[in-house]
């Protein structure tokens, strides 16, 4: 075993305080700031679907001009994010707790991990997805996939940096 002369020994402490430091602030970003980032995407989807329909949709002839007009009806028994949020509840921490696993399991190299996130997430909201209307199931997915890839971004980040050295 060969011994290191102490400039060396200080070279790898600060170097394993910088990929430290590295992976805290990545670990930071992907589970904290995933929240507002998911959030804000579901309610641009939802905004995006609430847009009132138009009144009437005219069919046309090869003349241009008008043949009916056939009135479209507003969907009603939609649950949008707020419903559906408020019958979800616990989203917020479940959604620290995914991205913090998914995180961990990427940056060490764990990919059955992530299948273990997902199953017990998708079993454990299981009853409370099955609704008529499907929303708050397509709300769920759209989640859950943003919030990975968020946590998935962060987690390929620092383990790109942490391996430059």
């Amino acid at each position: 075993m060969t011994e290191l002369d102490p400039v060396q020994e200080v070279g790898n402490v600060w170097v394993f305080l910088a990929q430290a430091a590295i992976v805290a602030a990545c670990f930071a970003l992907a589970v904290f700031a995933g929240t507002p980032v998911v959030r804000r995407l579901l309610v641009r989807i939802e905004n995006r679907e609430a847009l009132p329909p138009p009144e009437t949709v005219p069919e046309l002839t090869v003349g241009g001009e008008p043949l009916s007009v056939v009135e479209e009806q507003p969907r009603a028994g939609i649950p949008g994010l707020k419903e559906a949020g408020e019958e979800l509840k616990g989203g917020c921490w479940i959604g620290l707790l995914e991205r913090a696993a998914l995180f961990a399991c990427v940056l060490s190299g764990f990919p059955g991990g992530i299948a273990v996130v997902l199953g017990v997430k998708g079993l454990g909201r299981y009853p409370e997805l099955r609704t008529p209307t499907g929303s708050k199931g397509e709300l769920f997915i759209i989640g859950t996939f943003s919030s990975m890839l968020w946590a998935a971004l962060w987690a390929g980040l620092a383990w790109g940096l942490v391996r430059l050295w």
